[in-house]
């Protein structure tokens, strides 16, 4: 009876429609679409580890001409959570939150315009080196986070609009 419940789960399972986004490897039209995504330099220490961060998820580097330009705004915040008697912040919370559209360079057109963000809570302890180590890394963490938040949206949005790059213009 459980082999047939499992094998009955399995077809069910095949018949869900969903269907995997890179099937095809560096050949699919969603990595084609991402790798055709430019990302201009972003402010700040958050923003070059949020745009290396994409850089790497997108593929970017390769033979592909940008067709595609993702414009990020970082909005980076440090405030104190817990607060001893005596005034002294006994924890801390960071927060990255990004704004970023997805523009179209042949057109200009906006094909996404979208947030994304993460936080994360950190101890403040009695060494001053600890602490700023732990906002460190707290920081590099919500980077990668906010990152990969981002570029699959911009894989869902260019795979709605069909995914592969536009054959190049002469």
């Amino acid at each position: 009876m459980r082999i047939f419940l499992a094998l009955a789960a399995l077809l069910a399972l095949s018949a869900c429609g969903l269907k995997p986004m890179y099937a095809g490897g560096v050949q699919s039209a969603s990595a084609q679409g991402l790798a055709a995504v430019e990302v201009p330099a972003i402010q700040g220490r958050g923003g070059w580890l949020v745009k290396n961060a994409l850089d790497a998820r997108l593929g970017v580097g390769g033979e592909q001409t940008p067709q595609y330009r993702l414009d990020v705004r970082l909005d980076d915040s440090l405030e104190a959570l817990g607060v001893l008697n005596d005034d002294t912040i006994s924890r801390e919370r960071r927060i990255l939150r990004a704004r970023y559209q997805l523009v179209d360079l042949a057109t200009g057109s906006v094909l996404l315009d979208a947030t994304a963000g993460s936080d994360a809570g950190i101890d403040v302890v009695s060494s001053e080196y600890a602490t700023i180590a732990a906002e460190q890394k707290a920081l590099e963490n919500l980077a990668l986070e906010v990152a990969d938040q981002m570029a699959t949206q911009v894989a869902l949005t260019l795979r709605s609009r069909g995914g592969a790059p536009r054959p190049a213009q002469p």
